[in-house]
């Protein structure tokens, strides 16, 4: 049977296509669900994509954090519903407290739109199972407040939990403490990411295929998961 992966759809979201496009390449099957329906209609996993919720007004996912469906996201992920948080979907997860920390203005102060090589640091999660530890991957990155901090408490215990999932190599485009890129939770089912891994799954578009990863992770993770 087909694995149903709900993508979330916010006001200003702008990536909830390119996020369903690469659901569908990867071989499962997109389900769009809207941010005022509390409803999950059956999904074996969801996404946060990219974009500006809510115009981003007060914090980056902060009013998103309230809205309907994620109540729904943050119980369904207590009980190990694969959650992807992507650019503003990280930050979204950041304030409903899926994840620690929190995404800030770049140190920089400028809008970064590149093509950005990552480094795989925990290939034990839903979303990053199809790759090595160590592997380097070239994806997308484009925003504003990609800035990852946390306190040293918390930034040591990612570290030493394996919980970190990505970093930047080379140039850090965001000012992101320790360079990281990706964290996950402790269950390794709710991951953020900064870079935008839908946006490399398709050679005419992207600057690889490294992205798909991602998304047949959850697949594999979904097959090997209790029924």
């Amino acid at each position: 049977m087909t694995a149903r992966v709900g993508v979330v759809t916010f006001p200003g979201s702008l990536d909830d296509g390119d996020a369903a496009r690469a659901v569908r390449i990867a071989g499962a099957q997109p389900v769009r669900l809207w941010h005022g329906d509390p409803e999950l209609h059956g999904v074996d996993a969801v996404v946060l994509p990219g974009g500006f919720s809510y115009g981003d007004y007060l914090r980056c996912g902060a009013i998103a954090r309230f809205a309907p469906v994620m109540e729904t996201i943050v119980d369904a992920a207590a009980g190990g519903l694969p959650v992807l948080g992507i650019c503003n979907g990280f930050q979204i997860l950041c304030e409903a407290h899926l994840l620690p920390g929190a995404l800030t203005r770049n140190q920089h102060l400028h809008f970064r739109n590149r093509d950005q090589i990552l480094r795989i640091e925990s290939a034990g999660t839903a979303w990053t199972n199809a790759f090595q530890p160590g592997q380097e991957v070239l994806i997308p990155v484009k925003n504003g407040e990609g800035c990852y901090v946390a306190d040293p408490a918390t930034l040591d215990a990612l570290e030493a939990e394996g919980r970190v999932v990505a970093r930047y190599v080379g140039v850090n485009p965001n000012g992101s403490q320790r360079d990281i890129a990706a964290i996950t939770n402790p269950a390794g089912n709710v991951v953020g990411i900064m870079p935008h891994p839908e946006h490399a799954v398709e050679a005419l578009t992207g600057p690889s295929l490294d992205g798909l990863g991602f998304f047949t992770s959850v697949l594999k993770h979904l097959v090997g998961a209790p029924a």
